[in-house]
């Protein structure tokens, strides 16, 4: 009986809770960039500065950037934690994106731009430092 434990428990997956973590974080910066797009759908005054002063586009199309992307990153904040790797890769992708956006969004809201960015590359190092296997 001894054996038969033993060779079960060498084809479980690896846990790493750096997945978890990411999987979390993910969810926590999708809900963030949500917040962001209702925001600029809904309400563009509470920014900094006017549509005109921010890099790119105005603060409806910025809406429903924000939007779209906090709402595949909870998506894909959920399938950290599954175990899929898809969403590991999607999760990079995603993180990537909201990082450059962010800083185009920077003037608009910099503080939250900031903290966006840090938790961003938290998300990209947790997403990479764990074995290829692992799952959360």
């Amino acid at each position: 009986m001894t054996r038969m434990a033993h060779g079960s428990a060498r084809h479980l997956p690896q846990t790493s809770g750096w997945l978890t973590f990411a999987g979390t974080l993910a969810m926590v910066i999708g809900a963030f960039n949500v917040i962001d797009g209702l925001v600029g759908l809904f309400n563009d005054d509470y920014y900094l500065v006017g549509s005109s002063k921010i890099m790119v586009f105005d603060f409806t199309a910025w809406g429903w950037f924000w939007l779209i992307l906090g709402a595949v990153q909870i998506a894909v904040g959920a399938g950290i934690i599954a175990g899929r790797m898809w969403a590991r890769v999607v999760g990079v992708l995603f993180a990537v994106l909201a990082a450059i956006g962010h800083i185009a969004f920077l003037r608009a809201f910099p503080l939250w731009s900031v903290l966006t960015i840090a938790m961003s590359i938290l998300l990209i190092y947790a997403l990479t430092a764990p074995p290829a296997r692992a799952r959360g």
